[in-house]
């Protein structure tokens, strides 16, 4: 290997090492709090906006910007560069570790497209543009009354837990966590129920905000 290869390389493994981690940490711990967060909404209005988008102090909104928007960025463009040279290869190989990696790229497209539709419409938009934080009359409604929203919805939060939760093999073998087949079978099973849990959650909230709107 020459010289000029040597940096490039090792500047591909770090990037990919921080982009698997900033997917877990903080991002993936966020994702899980933030869905745990929206439960409320089965409590009514006051609760859920006062567990998901009132701050108790005024630089609280700032931190969870930096916090979480800051490694999102970051995992993007780490997701984007794989996209990029990502090569399937289920045409020849029907394994479903393959049939995995294509799902897995697919919906990092669709998860990237939902959470920049997310961020702008529940966080930015309302707070610097309307003035106020989100309300949960208008998600409500909009979850009732406005079927496209009710479908980017149930897809995004599909999309995002199974991104999530299928990531968990990824950095897991990345990081030197697990190594052996037997390890790597009871991860995946780990995974699957993590990635059940995390979607009932979910659609449990959009149920409850639709019920709440109807």
């Amino acid at each position: 290997m020459s010289e000029a290869a040597a940096p490039r390389v090792e500047g591909s493994f770090v990037r990919a090492r921080l982009g698997s981690l900033v997917a877990i940490l903080p991002l993936g711990v966020w994702t899980v709090m933030h869905l745990w967060d929206n439960l409320a909404a089965f409590q009514g209005a006051a609760a859920w906006e006062e567990s998901v988008t009132r701050a108790g102090h005024p630089l609280a909104h700032f931190g969870t910007l930096l916090v979480v928007l800051v490694p999102l960025l970051m995992h993007t463009a780490w997701g984007i560069s794989r996209l990029r040279t990502a090569r399937p290869n289920n045409a020849r190989y029907g394994f479903f570790a393959n049939l995995k990696y294509v799902v897995q790229r697919v919906s990092a497209v669709g998860v990237m497209l939902f959470l920049g539709a997310h961020v702008w419409k529940a966080m930015l938009e309302p707070r610097y543009v309307k003035g106020h934080p989100e309300t949960f009359a208008d998600i409500s409604y909009q979850m009732a009354h406005h079927t496209p929203t009710l479908v980017v919805y149930v897809l995004g939060t599909l999309g995002v837990t199974y991104h999530l939760t299928n990531g968990l093999s990824t950095f897991a073998v990345g990081w030197g966590l697990v190594g052996s087949r037997r390890a790597l079978q009871k991860l995946e099973l780990v995974g699957w129920l993590a990635f059940a849990v995390l979607l009932l959650v979910a659609w449990g909230v959009l149920f409850a905000m639709w019920r709440a709107g109807r």
